[in-house]
């Protein structure tokens, strides 16, 4: 019997803001980068901070497949390095399958959660598992650079510039590696929360870009609808990378709901 891989680690290069306390978890193509345009939007009455997840950008490779219950750990050990014993979640796209499986592993440790362009998961459907599977073969095969660029133009809305397209590109090639893609990817391919949102029991706002065509809006109106309580909001002119897209309108949604459902004592912190 192989022994367990060694828990996955993660750094955390964008840590701004003296609030109450915010761990942003970026998409399966991205890094720690996807919040720094809704930051300084979000860094006065809150602190932000985001991680690059095991495997991606400045973050260590894990030593084997961490697994979804393995992200949602490292993201706690992130909150315990850095004292932190309760935190809001904003979870994009994959990000927000590692917080919400977080929430349900660690509710004592989530005052609220954001689920940005998200989903239940890849597991629920079987040609979307087997393509999230075959993803890091198509990356060893392609390299990070051809890989991203045949990918970025579908996360923007149909209205972004070939300069935005090329920079979520260039973003997402510096961001991505194997074997930690790989993982990130099998995570998804093996996760299906549908049955269990009804367990989430943190305040949580569902936001979406309007033109997301990866985790379309009515992904997010079904996860909304199964959270009790959740508000649901769509990012006008936005696809799937709304933090980064339309920041402003997104971080005007997050910041209102956050600032409404965080005790008061948070924000002196």
């Amino acid at each position: 019997m192989s022994p367990a891989p060694a828990p996955a680690e993660a750094a955390v290069p964008l840590d701004t803001g003296a609030g109450a306390p915010v761990l942003c978890l970026h998409g399966i193509g991205s890094s720690s980068a996807a919040f720094a345009p809704a930051a300084p939007l979000l860094a006065g009455p809150l602190r932000i901070i985001a991680w690059d997840a095991p495997g991606y950008a400045a973050s260590p490779d894990p030593s084997g497949p961490p697994g979804m219950d393995g992200y949602a750990d490292a993201a706690v050990r992130v909150l315990d390095r850095l004292g932190i014993e309760r935190a809001s979640l904003v979870g994009a796209s994959w990000g927000g399958v590692i917080a919400t499986r977080l929430v349900l592993r660690h509710p004592d440790r989530v005052a609220a959660l954001v689920l940005a362009d998200s989903t239940r998961g890849s597991g629920g459907a079987p040609e979307k598992a087997a393509g999230m599977r075959a993803r890091a073969a198509e990356l060893a095969g392609t390299g990070a650079e051809a890989f991203a660029r045949a990918r970025a133009p579908r996360l923007l809305s149909h209205t972004a510039s070939a300069a935005d397209v090329a920079r979520v590109a260039a973003a997402m090639a510096a961001a991505i590696r194997l074997p930690g893609y790989g993982y990130a990817a099998e995570s998804m391919a093996a996760t299906d929360h549908g049955d269990r949102l009804a367990a989430v029991g943190v305040p949580t706002l569902v936001v979406v870009g309007e033109h997301d065509v990866v985790c379309p809006p009515a992904e997010s109106r079904l996860i909304a609808g199964a959270i009790p309580g959740a508000r649901y909001a769509e990012i006008p002119g936005a696809g799937h990378l709304s933090p980064q897209e339309r920041p402003e309108a997104f971080a005007a949604a997050v910041r209102d709901f956050l600032i409404s459902r965080t005790p008061a004592e948070e924000h002196l912190r």
